[in-house]
């Protein structure tokens, strides 16, 4: 099957890592890595982004990153962007694949949570962390298993990966698979590795 622009506005896009998908809990002694910028000691333009961005409940990871607002800012857009021609189900089953590969906790926990929404189960949780595909459809497998090879293998794609995904897939949707795994990638690679702690708790796989 052919999958069709997704309705996915920016807001809810953002609000994966926002207010609407946990309940923040009261602050511990903090054991990440780096600091946080908190409201009360940002400067004024990383606290319209926490207000009017993300709705006065800035997840760790924008706190984190709101070191460098000049980063932050961008990593929004980019973040409202990647991925805007998948269907929102699939989005959501590629940033947990990329996640499980990449042993990103911060990730893959605040994916299963904003996951629900688009009916994924914590079977289907289990099965992507195993990389067991057999219960997805053939245009989910084609590309949860290119998102594996670009994940752990960039160099060794090759035409006949890419034409896999032609039997399924735009042009457009492919480059928008290349952007979500490389946003997922990048994710993954600034969260747990600066230890930064999940604001809610998490569910059990």
């Amino acid at each position: 099957m052919i999958f069709s622009l997704g309705n996915k506005s920016p807001v809810v896009l953002v609000s994966i890592w926002c207010c609407e998908n946990y309940s923040v809990e009261p602050e511990e002694a903090s054991v990440a890595r780096i600091s946080y910028v908190e409201a009360g000691e940002a400067s004024r333009e990383v606290q319209q982004i926490y207000e009017h961005r993300l709705r006065g409940k800035p997840a760790n990871v924008h706190k984190a990153m709101a070191h460098n607002p000049q980063a932050l800012v961008p990593f929004l857009a980019f973040y409202q962007a990647a991925g805007k021609s998948l269907d929102r189900k699939l989005w959501e089953m590629i940033y947990l694949r990329v996640s499980f590969l990449n042993g990103c906790d911060y990730c893959a926990q605040h994916h299963i949570a904003s996951s629900k929404k688009t009916g994924l189960s914590p079977e289907d949780w289990q099965a992507l962390k195993i990389g067991d595909l057999a219960r997805f459809a053939d245009a989910e497998q084609a590309a949860l298993r290119y998102a594996e090879k670009l994940t752990k293998a960039p160099a060794q794609i090759t035409d006949a990966d890419l034409n896999s995904l032609r039997a399924h897939f735009r042009d457009e949707q492919i480059v928008d698979l290349h952007l979500l795994v490389g946003l997922a990638n990048l994710t993954n690679r600034f969260t747990d590795p600066m230890g930064l702690e999940l604001e809610f708790a998490p569910a059990a796989l």
